[in-house]
């Protein structure tokens, strides 16, 4: 069994060019299930059944796991058993592992008026605050991933066209655009930079002594998402806001504005469609305002065309 979690592992990072944060994943998650089945007297794949399963899952909710960590758990065995199924491998059949009930997703977007309060907080001339501002129109703008958004490079981005590429999940590149607003304040950065880093986000750090910016290479995730909670703390917005909120802001203020699921399933990068449906509950209220205006007014027409 451990010698086909291997292969699988290099499976999904070589042919489905998973990322090296869900193969470490796959692999915590597989070498514990691993551990429990020899426990258990099952060491060869063969002999993995439903009442293993039962018996694995059975043992991870007594650990007090949500039923979204559990769930993560099962799909990394359906995968492996998928794996198993495509190389011929007879082993137990991956559709018969079902997955736990999980509360429906809960989606923290900003309104129109809060992205505007957040986008309006650096306003300075600095590197620093003209970078920042940078980071929240583009954020805003592309409906990137935090992760894309830091290994974007300089050559990836296209100003004249408004647009650049990122490499996304599953080694996917696709195409996003530009504002001329987010367009804007990249330009400003850019025209501030003078170091030869070919990252285009990098961080600045303020060198008291000589009261001077240095640049110091590519900028993390985890200091975009301090600037996007600065930035919402400085415009009074008292909920939880991360750079992944404008992201779904984005998607959420595309869709109100009448996108099709499947164009704004592009403009994300969700391999799936399914993905891409958690927003429209988001814009329900707004539909219901819609169908309430045209349909009543309709309606109205008809009813008093009828006398």
């Amino acid at each position: 069994m451990d010698k086909l979690i291997r292969e699988f592992l290099e499976y999904i990072e070589l042919e489905r060019g998973h990322s090296p944060l869900t193969i470490r994943n796959y692999e915590a998650y597989l070498s514990k299930f691993a551990d429990f089945a020899k426990e258990n007297g099952v060491s060869s794949v063969e002999k993995i059944d439903l009442g293993l399963i039962k018996k694995w899952r059975l043992t991870l909710h007594r650990r007090e796991l949500a039923n979204k960590t559990l769930n993560y758990y099962m799909i990394s065995i359906r995968s492996f058993l998928k794996y198993l199924s495509k190389m011929d491998i007879k082993s137990l059949a991956p559709e018969k592992i079902e997955l736990a009930d999980t509360p429906e997703r809960q989606i923290n977007f900003l309104e129109k008026e809060e992205v505007e309060r957040i986008l309006a907080v650096y306003s300075g001339s600095g590197l620093l605050e003209v970078r920042n501002k940078a980071i929240l129109e583009v954020l805003f703008s592309t409906g990137t991933r935090v992760s894309e958004l830091v290994n974007l490079d300089i050559d990836q981005v296209n100003l004249q066209r408004s647009e650049f590429s990122v490499l996304g999940k599953g080694g996917k590149r696709r195409v996003v655009f530009l504002s001329d607003s987010a367009r804007d304040a990249l330009q400003q950065y850019l025209d501030k930079r003078h170091d030869q880093d070919k990252a285009v986000f990098i961080r600045v750090v303020t060198v008291r002594e000589e009261d001077k910016q240095k640049e110091t290479g590519r900028i993390t995730t985890r200091q975009v998402e301090r600037i996007v909670k600065e930035a919402a703390k400085r415009a009074g917005i008292v909920k939880q806001v991360s750079p992944h909120s404008l992201r779904h802001s984005f998607a959420t203020d595309i869709l109100r504005s009448g996108a099709d699921l499947r164009s704004v399933q592009g403009l994300l990068g969700h391999a799936s469609v399914t993905t891409t449906q958690v927003y429209t509950h988001l814009t329900d209220k707004h539909l219901r305002e819609v169908h309430r205006k045209y349909h009543n007014q309709k309606e109205g027409n008809d009813h008093a065309n009828a006398h």
